[in-house]
């Protein structure tokens, strides 16, 4: 039984990993990088917070994360104030073009997978998909 959960969690680690890496390229040149996303995502999730803590949360460097942060401020996806509480930080949120920036990205990718659903399962596979869905959800 363990060597059957230890193969099931490997092919699930893999069809993830395979699927995010499908969902990434369908970006379209001159979208989002998958970190500038992951970024705006998290912001959109969380709402402003500072560099530091969007560091910890993707766990990177707050450098790695100040470049990524300085390259959205300069596409005009986010904004930084000073934090009230530590003057030494910023508070960065996402502006109207990043939050439209985050549609457009999420819509091409969820384009794509709404097709490829459609056409590569059938009524019964998808169904049985949504229901593993959940099972996912919870392990999560």
């Amino acid at each position: 039984m363990e060597a059957d959960l230890s193969a099931t969690a490997a092919d699930l680690r893999l069809a993830v990993k395979l699927l995010a890496q499908r969902l990434r390229a369908e970006a379209r040149p001159g979208e989002l990088s998958w970190s500038q996303e992951s970024v705006v995502s998290l912001l959109d999730r969380l709402g402003p917070t500072t560099v530091t803590e969007l560091a910890r949360i993707e766990g990177v460097r707050s450098q790695s994360m100040g470049a990524t942060v300085a390259s959205l401020e300069e596409l005009g996806l986010v904004g930084r104030e000073p934090d009230p509480r530590d003057g030494r930080q910023s508070i960065v949120s996402l502006t109207g073009q990043g939050v439209s920036a985050l549609g457009a990205a999420r819509a091409v990718k969820q384009s794509w997978l709404v097709g490829v659903l459609g056409e590569r399962l059938s009524v019964k596979e998808q169904r049985e998909l949504g229901a593993a869905i959940q099972l996912l959800l919870r392990l999560v």
